[in-house]
């Protein structure tokens, strides 16, 4: 039985090795950076990988990958996570309508940044949000991932039409002022958005991870993206936040998320606590 276990805790530090192998070379050869993510997380996600993709090994996934660029897509699809709805937490989507654009109201323009898009929900529903408050044609949308697959959904702006329910839903709860319905045509078993949404949107690679801050901009939402992070990422990310906030921009973060152990947390006052949103202090 104790060999058993020697075995098995064997294997174990086994997989952390070559783990840490794989995401050296995913940085190394193709510069996406995935050493900071948190650890139990990345390797549920290499786990499923390698099961799905057929590899014996992480080894054996390592190897392919330095060989073969196609793998490369392939495991980024494994390792971002592309689930969101449109108006998810839609009380964080009222607080921003209610208490952070009569703000926002003040400025003659303004840019946002959605940083962690993935397939392009909250981008869109902050386009119509802006749209209904009047404030869409003064704002330049930032919207940012570091999955191709994902930024190209995103800026196709088509989603299952089985889901368009619960968008609808959300948005109501949101304090919608227009019905969604007005923003999408159905087309069989999908809903295609209105191209106008994405007029004022910049889709662009980007990775917290690596890349440099964006400047000057008046609200950051990054939601359910630091849950991913390790500390030191965690605290590399809000750092770019802060450095890219105008003063007294906003900063919206994920129900789970906080910054209430961060080194940056003295940056920012709480906007709204309960909505995980703060504001930049004056420097």
């Amino acid at each position: 039985m104790d060999a058993a276990m020697n075995d098995d805790l064997a294997a174990s530090d086994i997989d952390d090795i070559e783990i840490e192998l794989l995401l050296e070379a995913l940085y190394r050869r193709y510069h996406y950076d995935f050493r900071h993510y948190a650890r139990a997380s990345i390797k549920r996600r290499l786990v499923q990988a390698r099961e799905r993709l057929s590899m014996s090994s992480f080894s054996a996934l390592q190897e392919q990958l330095l060989r073969d660029p196609a793998m490369l897509a392939k495991l980024l699809n494994y390792l971002t996570v592309q689930v969101s709805e449109m108006f998810r937490d839609p009380s964080y989507f009222r607080a921003l309508r209610e208490r952070v654009l009569p703000h926002l109201r003040t400025y003659p323009s303004l840019k946002v940044w959605v940083a962690g898009c993935s397939n392009g929900e909250e981008v869109y529903s902050l386009s119509i949000l802006f749209r209904e408050e009047g404030l869409e044609q003064r704002t330049l949308f930032y919207a940012t991932d570091i999955n191709p697959k994902a930024l190209k959904a995103a800026e196709a702006g088509i989603y299952p039409l089985d889901q368009i329910r619960k968008f609808t839903e959300n948005h109501q709860k949101s304090g919608a002022r227009t019905s969604l319905s007005d923003y999408y045509v159905a087309d069989y078993d999908r809903a295609i958005f209105d191209s106008s949404l994405r007029a004022n949107v910049v889709f662009s690679d980007h990775s917290l991870a690596t890349d440099s801050a964006f400047g000057e901009m008046h609200l950051i939402s990054c939601r359910n993206v630091l849950i991913y992070f390790d500390r030191d990422l965690q605290e590399r990310a809000v750092g770019l936040f802060e450095e890219s906030l105008v003063r007294r921009g906003f900063l919206g973060l994920g129900h789970k998320e906080s910054l209430r152990f961060s080194a940056h947390a003295a940056g920012f006052a709480a906007f709204s606590r309960e909505e995980k949103i703060y504001q930049r202090r004056e420097r």
